[in-house]
């Protein structure tokens, strides 16, 4: 029962970072827009955020090892607090190159805050479920994993209502002072030892991983790239400029595809009923994966077949919309539930006490390919449209189908090993 309630304290900190931070995301893209930035600008705001995420999830697993999740989370919630007061600081009157890189910097420090408290959350999972099965662990990581998105798609509308409301400083203080609550109240719950490895973690364990870890981490570089190639840039700027949305609009979608997928990914376990354990968890992401591969090359072939329709700006007419809009949409039920398998893989493949090494070297592979991705979306947009964008995401996702191929059941691995 102990473990339940770390686990509990763990989860409920998480949901409360990730509201500020997809709300932080809002607030940051709507302000600096309304301030004239370009959408060049506003990318590079982004930028060392989703970089931080490849140092912090390497590091921040043998942290988490060697001195227990505990130390993690706090961190992240106090590294959150300072971002958002730090931005809550910045003046419109600064020089462009000024504000931009003040702004990064404190970006990047959300960008550290956010994969600490996501690597500790993920690590907990196994701690709970310990010797209760595969299946009961599934079920726990989709819950966890499909409710974080969900409330991040959520953040995107607080972050909309606060700005409307309270305007951008005081929305920034706001969300610091809820965070300095959660974090006070998790100090007084939460065990210190949760997650921390019983032997000492050499420096070569860092780089040092079983073959199924490596190629799944391998396999996350490219489905995550898949998605950030047309959903970061692409897509919003197509919606804008050929269909003539409202930013309001483009931002309501976004908020609702980010909602749906968690949705989805918290019922993933009713849809995959034999997904009990490490073998079965490996043929169903074979099998989704191919599923997903063939999707983003589908939407292409239907904007092209429409994009006579389309070609003028504002015009909303024809089957274009609904070809974009409708494929994005599967797309995003079938993205979830890839994605949910191979987060119970992860933990499945893990070691209990080695599971916040694992898992922050796998988020580093996500890191590394929302980064790829996000670089991805705006050059290829740029230099072919959004058609490119989707081919290059059907690319993307068949080398991630490629990695999974080898994967198969853990005990197998293990004989294998012997």
């Amino acid at each position: 029962m102990a473990d339940v309630r770390n686990y509990i304290s763990v989860t409920a900190a998480y949901w409360a970072f990730t509201l500020t931070d997809g709300a932080l995301r809002m607030l940051v893209l709507l302000h600096f827009h309304g301030l004239g930035y370009s959408p060049l600008d506003i990318a590079f705001l982004f930028l060392l955020y989703e970089a931080m995420g490849i140092v912090t999830n390497f590091f921040g697993g043998w942290i988490g090892s060697r001195f227990g999740l505990r130390i993690t989370l706090f961190a992240g919630l106090i590294v959150q607090i300072v971002a958002l007061v730090m931005l809550s600081q910045v003046d419109p009157a600064w020089a462009l190159a000024f504000s931009v890189a003040y702004v990064m910097c404190a970006q990047a420090l959300s960008g550290v805050a956010k994969d600490l408290t996501k690597m500790s959350s993920k690590s907990a999972v196994k701690l709970v479920v310990k010797g209760e099965g595969q299946g009961l662990l599934f079920k726990w990581v989709a819950l966890l994993t499909g409710s974080k998105n969900a409330l991040k798609g959520l953040g995107f509308f607080l972050g909309g209502f606060l700005l409307q409301v309270l305007g951008f400083q005081w929305s920034l203080w706001s969300m610091a002072i809820m965070l300095a609550a959660v974090l006070v109240l998790t100090l007084l719950t939460l065990k210190a030892d949760l997650g921390k490895a019983k032997e000492k973690i050499r420096g070569r364990e860092l780089f040092s991983k079983t073959r199924e870890i490596n190629y799944l981490s391998a396999a996350r570089i490219f489905l995550f790239a898949s998605r950030d190639v047309w959903f970061v840039v692409g897509v919003p700027v197509y919606l804008y400029s050929v269909f003539g949305w409202s930013f309001e609009g483009i931002g309501t979608f976004m908020a609702a595809w980010v909602i749906g997928y968690g949705m989805v990914q918290a019922s993933a376990p009713k849809f995959l009923r034999r997904t009990e354990d490490s073998g079965s968890g490996a043929q169903a992401a074979k099998l989704w994966g191919v599923i997903l591969a063939v999707l983003p090359a589908l939407i292409a072939l239907g904007m092209a077949w429409t994009a006579g329709e389309a070609g003028a700006a504002g015009d909303q007419s024809g089957l274009a919309p609904f070809v974009l809009v409708g494929g994005l949409l599967i797309f995003g039920v079938v993205f979830a539930m890839n994605s949910a398998v191979h987060s119970f893989l992860i933990v499945a493949y893990s070691d209990a006490d080695k599971v916040a090494l694992n898992v922050g070297f796998y988020y580093m592979a996500n890191a590394v390919g929302r980064l790829g991705g996000t670089l991805l979306s705006g050059l290829v947009y740029q230099q072919a449209g959004l058609t490119a964008c989707l081919w290059t995401s059907a690319a993307l996702v068949a080398l991630a189908v490629a990695f999974t191929l080898p994967l198969g059941g853990r005990r197998a691995v293990e004989e294998a090993a012997e």
